[in-house]
């Protein structure tokens, strides 16, 4: 399989149970409506867990821009490679959440609520503050990727271009080099603990595909998808990885020298 194949079928993995598991707990008359927020904090997790299982031996399973960039920022991923890996993080978040969409299709239309559908699409804030929404969004997205960064290459001084293994064997970098289970439950552990202010994107194509998808998809009863939002889980990822890409690299500096 190729990494642009594995990359698109990883995202819309981790969008049909992550967007599905919202829906599961927020729509009309499901099964696991109000379950609460534990129920999605686990949902998330166990996507990715799913996700990088499926296709984490064929690229790495970044399944995440801010992942993406920030391991190219630390040079552990060809900057050349970029483009096409988010290109299909983009592609698989539409696919992957327009498919929960069509599997919770009857209670999209039982629902009244439009405010309550878009949130079974893209992230929102508790209470909006789009600066501070962005700074939840650095941090979750800082955790995130330090914990990466760390697994992936735990003696700081060979992060540049230093290969990456798992079990004994080289792997490519990124969530599938921290292990399926591992990176589930950091996913998990953001959500329970930072989730709670904007529903913790941490991924900017979790939420812009989602919000495109939404945007197109012939929805009973949608309202806006909630543009003058949108740059927040876009901005806060990215700037939240490339932090952590950054102390990464000082504490790199730092172990040369000690």
């Amino acid at each position: 399989m190729s990494p642009f194949i594995a990359e698109l079928i990883g995202t819309a993995l981790l969008l049909l149970l992550g967007t599905g598991v919202v829906a599961n707990v927020v729509l009309t008359g499901t099964k696991g409506n109000n379950s609460g927020w534990i129920v999605i904090s686990a949902g998330w997790g166990m996507a990715v867990f799913v996700a990088v299982a499926c296709v984490g031996q064929y690229s790495g399973a970044h399944i995440n821009p801010a992942v993406t960039i920030s391991l190219a920022i630390v040079g552990s991923f060809d900057w050349a490679e970029v483009p096409s890996y988010i290109l299909a993080q983009m592609i698989g978040a539409i696919v992957g959440s327009s498919l929960a969409f069509f599997a919770y299709y009857k209670h999209y239309a039982a629902s009244d609520d439009a405010a309550t559908k878009l949130a079974t699409f893209s992230t929102g804030p508790a209470i909006r503050s789009l600066g501070w929404n962005t700074v939840t969004e650095v941090i979750g997205t800082f955790v995130l990727l330090i914990a990466v960064l760390h697994f992936a290459h735990p003696d700081a001084s060979t992060i540049s271009g230093a290969p990456v293994t798992f079990n004994g064997e080289s792997v490519k970098v990124g969530l599938g080099s921290v292990g399926a289970v591992p990176v589930g439950l950091l996913v998990f552990a953001i959500g329970l603990s930072l989730g709670g202010p904007t529903g913790y994107a941490i991924n900017p194509a979790r939420d812009l595909g989602p919000r495109i998808a939404h945007a197109v998809l012939p929805i009973p009863g949608k309202g806006s998808s909630d543009w003058s939002y949108s740059w927040v889980p876009i901005v806060g990822p990215l700037l939240g990885g490339a932090a952590a890409a950054g102390v990464h690299m000082l504490l790199a500096v730092w172990a040369t020298h000690m």
